[in-house]
């Protein structure tokens, strides 16, 4: 299953991923590929926790993200 992952990088040099499938599931890493890794790890997590609660796995949304071009 995939999922879209947003990597920014902080003020302190930190990759921040993010996940807006699900909220609140943030991770970091100190390069791309770690925090990519991290939030790989995050999302896995969620998805047992859920089944651990015997709660339905919310699967990717369908929402659509687009690119518009604005001229100014």
């Amino acid at each position: 299953m995939n999922f879209k992952v947003t990597l920014e990088q902080d003020e302190d040099g930190m990759y921040i991923a993010t996940c807006s499938c699900f909220p609140g599931c943030i991770s970091q890493g100190e390069t791309e590929e770690e925090a990519l890794n991290n939030i790989k790890e995050a999302i896995e997590l969620h998805f047992k926790c859920l089944s651990e609660d015997g709660l339905p796995c919310q699967k990717d949304s369908k929402k659509k993200e687009c690119i518009v071009s604005v001229d100014l």
